[in-house]
C-alpha cells in the first residue's frame, strides 16, 4: 500500500458544522486533575508528541460524536473523505470481582463514599485502585486498543489524537466517565455504595431473620439483670449528655470539592441558553467565588 498516493486522492480536510469542539482554544487542553492526569499518562507512554496532530481537529470540531462505554470509546471524526472515519479506543473493563473489591474498599472509607455520593471523584481514588492492583489508567501502550478506519499507518493518527483530547475534556465535565470506561457506571457504583454503607440487602435480610429468632435464656436473664441498673436523672447528667462516648479526632476529614461541582452535576443548558459554551463561561466565575474569603 502506498500511503502518500492514498492521501493525495482525498485532498483537504472537510469542514463540518455542529461538531464537538474542544473548550480550550489555545495552549494545553484539560482543566481538571482527571483530564490532566489522563493526558500526562498518554505522554508517559511515549505517544504524547503524536497527540498534537489532532489538537487542531479537536478545536475545529471535526469530532462529530463521542460515546464512552464499558471497555470502549467510540467516535466519528470527519477527515478528508466524504464519509467520517470511525475511531475506537479500547481499555480493558474490570471484572465483577475487581469491582467488588473496589466497592468494599470505598464503602469502608467514609470520606471517599461521601464525596462520591456528593457527585465528586477525588483524585485519591487513583491510589486506591493502584493499591488493589487495578490501575485506573493504562500502564502501557499495549493496554490501549486504538483503531481508526483512515488509511494513516501512524498510531495514533490525528483522528485518534483528536478523540483523546475530546475524551480528556469529557473527564473534565464528568470524571465518573473514567470509571464507566473501566466498567462501572455512575448510577451502578453509587447504588452499590449506598447498599454497602447501609449494610447491604443481604445484611438487612440477615438482621431481620435474627430479630425473628427466639431470644436465648441467657440473653433473657442478662436483660433482666440490666433492668435493675437505673440511669442517672437527667439533671445530674446534663453537663455530659451531648458528649460523644469516644473522643473525636482533633481534625475530622473535610469534604473538599472542586468549585465547579454543581456545573458538572447539572445537565448541559439548551442551545438557546448558550449550551456548553455557557458552562465554560460560568466555570471561571465559580472558581472566583470559591477563591473569595468568607465574609
Amino acid at each position: 500500500m502506498t500511503e502518500p498516493t492514498s492521501f493525495r486522492q482525498y485532498g483537504r480536510t472537510r469542514s463540518v458544522e455542529g461538531g464537538l469542539k474542544a473548550r480550550s482554544t489555545r495552549g494545553a487542553i484539560g482543566e481538571s486533575w482527571w483530564s490532566r492526569r489522563f493526558l500526562s499518562v498518554l505522554e508517559s507512554l511515549a505517544i504524547g508528541t503524536r497527540l498534537t496532530r489532532g489538537r487542531a481537529y479537536a478545536r475545529k470540531g471535526q469530532v462529530l460524536s463521542l460515546t464512552v462505554a464499558p471497555g470502549e470509546v467510540n467516535a466519528s471524526v470527519q477527515g478528508s473523505r466524504a464519509e467520517p472515519y470511525e475511531v475506537t479506543i479500547g481499555l480493558e473493563r474490570f471484572s465483577a470481582a475487581v469491582w467488588a473489591r473496589v466497592e468494599e474498599a470505598l464503602a469502608g472509607q467514609a470520606i471517599y463514599s461521601a464525596r462520591l455520593l456528593a457527585g465528586d471523584v477525588p483524585p485519591e481514588l487513583e491510589q486506591l485502585f493502584t493499591s488493589l492492583e487495578a490501575p485506573l489508567f493504562p500502564q502501557a501502550v499495549a493496554d490501549l486498543r486504538m483503531d481508526c478506519t483512515c488509511p494513516d499507518y501512524a498510531v495514533p493518527c490525528k483522528h485518534l489524537a483528536a478523540t483523546f483530547y475530546l475524551l480528556a475534556e469529557e473527564f473534565d465535565g464528568d470524571p465518573f466517565q473514567i470509571l464507566h470506561w473501566r466498567g462501572r457506571s455512575r448510577d451502578d457504583l453509587l447504588t452499590r455504595l449506598r447498599l454497602l454503607r447501609d449494610g447491604g440487602v443481604e445484611g438487612s435480610a440477615a438482621a431481620r431473620r435474627t430479630a425473628r429468632r427466639p431470644r436465648p435464656a441467657v440473653a433473657v436473664g442478662a436483660a433482666a439483670a440490666l433492668a435493675d441498673v437505673a440511669d442517672p436523672p437527667l439533671e445530674e447528667a446534663v453537663d455530659r449528655f451531648w458528649l460523644p462516648p469516644q473522643p473525636l479526632p482533633a481534625r475530622p476529614p473535610t469534604l473538599d470539592t472542586e468549585p465547579d461541582l454543581l456545573l458538572r452535576q447539572l445537565p448541559t443548558p439548551a442551545p438557546a441558553l448558550g449550551g456548553a459554551g455557557l458552562v465554560a463561561r460560568l466555570r471561571p466565575a465559580y472558581e472566583a467565588f470559591a477563591a473569595e474569603p468568607p465574609p
